[in-house]
């Protein structure tokens, strides 16, 4: 029999209990607030653009990283458009883990606008040993999703779009003590979303937009056994941008993004369904015998609403700004701030950024903040480089003769 050295089990729990914090309460002793999926890279910001601005990007998404944002998106979108994402993840721990995104998107004159997208994360490689303590080699482990997205206009300021995702978790190809199975598994997964831009008069023409998204709606994950399978982290996006300023060599805008999982865990005691309250008002001994299911991805997108899925308290908040000027635009500015409730995990943290762009060529950067201390995505920094060919896709017209 394998297992993992202790060395190798501390660093797996390392990478689990930290994405854990992503999605996870803070609080130990109220565990119906602990909200925990499998497969969380998927929440990570893809694109350092947005990552300056808050992570508030789902009435904006007029880009290829729309695919994460909101595929709708798409819909309002021309050309040909490539944008390539690194980070190294998790700085603070020197882990040697990164993230990598990959989206390209085009559009096809008469037919809409169609995306591509690949994100890996690299989880590192960890040390296994037989139960005598001998070494028996090494894994790398990793997680990756290819997704496929659409988005099309169903009127003249109303698009929408969708996503099809495949997604592999392969945390370790051996068993750890009695356990028969592996960590790897795979899912797939869609989204769903809408964007709309309203055309009002006067002052407020071509200003307003709103979005909404709902990802990862899929069967959950399963790495050892259907009972002990982990939810996808089926999240509800909604959000609305307000361009402030606009004219020849300026334009200023402001965004607004609310994100709540769609996941839920109902409590049971000697086969009996707990309410939150009747859990907390449990003796320790009693709270230790208390066993969580997992809701099934419908049921739990509307039971999460309840308080064992922790309501409207559990809505993350970001916010965030961004300036350009030049004509076309050459230089960006921004910045955010990201809240998340203390008893849902308590993420607090302000982003920076900055951006280029020359002809068809972009960079751009940002940074996090965390206002906590020594929070583990402290000090993250985003590289995004942009490919943008904005005629290409685009019907011929033939010259009058």
């Amino acid at each position: 029999m394998r297992t993992f050295s202790p060395k190798a089990l501390g660093r797996v729990a390392l990478c689990v209990a930290i994405f854990g914090t992503m999605t996870s309460s803070a609080n130990a002793q109220r565990q119906p607030r602990t909200i925990t999926t499998a497969v969380p890279f998927l929440l990570i910001s893809p694109d350092s653009r947005a990552g300056g601005m808050g992570e508030a990007n789902v009435a904006i998404a007029d880009n290829a990283s729309a695919m994460f944002w909101n595929p709708a998106g798409l819909g309002f979108q021309k050309g040909l458009d490539v944008n390539f994402t690194h980070a190294n993840w998790l700085p603070a721990f020197n882990a040697d883990l990164f993230y990598d995104n990959l989206t390209i998107k085009r559009h096809f004159a008469g037919f809409g606008t169609f995306g591509l997208g690949i994100t890996y994360l690299n989880l590192g490689e960890t040390e296994v040993r037989t139960a005598q303590n001998v070494a028996a080699g090494t894994i790398k482990s990793y997680e990756f999703a290819v997704t496929g997205s659409y988005g099309a206009r169903i009127a003249q300021s109303l698009a929408v779009g969708t996503s099809v995702r495949f997604i592999r978790s392969a945390l370790t190809n051996v068993g750890a003590g009695s356990e028969q199975g592996a960590g790897i598994g795979t899912s797939i997964s869609f989204d769903l979303a809408l964007l709309w831009k309203p055309q009002f008069g006067g002052y407020f023409a071509d200003r307003w937009s709103f979005g909404l998204n709902i990802s990862n709606i899929g069967p959950k994950m399963t790495y050892i056994d259907e009972a002990q399978a982990d939810p996808l982290p089926t999240n509800f996006k909604i959000g609305f941008a307000y361009r402030v300023l606009s004219d020849k060599y300026n334009s200023l805008t402001l965004a607004a993004d609310f994100n709540k999982l769609l996941v839920n865990r109902s409590a049971f005691l000697d086969g009996r369904k707990l309410s939150p309250d009747e859990v907390n008002r449990l003796d320790s001994a009693s709270q230790r015998r208390v066993t969580y299911r997992a809701d099934n991805v419908f049921s739990a997108m509307i039971s999460s609403w309840g308080a064992s899925g922790g309501g409207f308290r559990s809505f993350t908040v970001g916010v965030g700004a961004e300036y350009w000027y030049g004509s076309p635009q050459l230089l960006a500015l921004r910045a955010g701030y990201f809240y998340e409730d203390p008893e849902f995990g308590g993420r607090r943290y302000l982003t920076f950024g900055a951006g280029v762009r020359y002809a068809a060529f972009g960079v751009d950067f940002s940074y996090l903040q965390s206002v906590e201390q020594q929070h583990p995505l402290d000090g993250t920094v985003r590289l995004s480089l942009v490919l943008n060919f904005p005629n290409i896709g685009l019907k011929q017209t033939k010259p009058v003769k």
